[in-house]
C-alpha cells in the first residue's frame, strides 16, 4: 500500500555493535590524550578550594536561615499586633453613637490600618532585601576568591614551564 521511504528502516544496530570494540576505543583515547602535554594538577589546592566553597555555602545557608527566622518572628509580632488592633477597633466602633460618627471612625481606622500595612510591608521587604544582599555578598566574595585561586594556579603552572 505505502512504500517505505525511511532510509533508516534497514539499519541494523547489531552490525554496528559487532564492529564496536571498547578496548580499541580506549586505546585510541589513551594515544590521543598522551599527545597532549597536560600540566601538573595541584590536588591540594583543589581540595582547599572545595573546602572554602563548602564553608561559603554554609555561611550563605546560615544567613538565609537566620533571615527567614527573623522574618517569621516579625510576621508573628505583626499578627499579634493586628489581633490587638482589631480588638481595639471593634471596641471603639461599639462605643460610637450615630451613623455619622461611625463613618468618621471607620475612615480613621481604615486610614490607620492602611498606613500600618504599608509600613509593615515595607519593613518586611527590607528584611528580605537585607538577607538577599548578605547572601549575595557571600557568594560574590567566594566566586571572586575562586577566580583568584584559578589565576594563581595558572601563573604557577606557567612558571613551571
Amino acid at each position: 500500500m505505502f512504500a517505505n521511504n525511511n532510509p533508516f528502516a534497514a539499519f541494523d544496530v547489531t552490525k554496528v555493535m559487532v564492529d564496536l570494540d571498547p578496548s580499541k576505543f580506549a586505546d585510541s583515547f589513551t594515544k590521543m590524550a598522551n599527545g597532549y602535554n597536560m600540566p601538573e594538577f595541584n590536588m591540594d589546592a583543589m581540595i582547599d578550594a572545595q573546602r572554602k566553597n563548602i564553608e561559603a555555602l554554609n555561611a550563605v545557608n546560615k544567613a538565609a536561615v537566620e533571615g527567614v527566622q527573623a522574618l517569621a518572628q516579625r510576621q508573628n509580632e505583626i499578627m499579634q499586633d493586628l489581633i490587638k488592633e482589631t480588638t481595639d477597633a471593634v471596641n471603639q466602633m461599639i462605643k460610637v453613637e450615630g451613623p455619622e460618627d461611625a463613618a468618621v471612625k471607620q475612615v480613621e481606622l481604615l486610614k490607620a490600618a492602611y498606613e500600618k500595612a504599608v509600613a509593615t510591608t515595607t519593613e518586611l521587604a527590607g528584611m528580605m532585601a537585607s538577607t538577599n544582599s548578605e547572601a549575595t555578598k557571600l557568594i560574590n566574595a567566594r566566586v571572586a576568591a575562586n577566580l583568584d585561586e584559578v589565576k594563581k594556579q595558572a601563573v604557577a603552572l606557567k612558571k613551571k614551564k
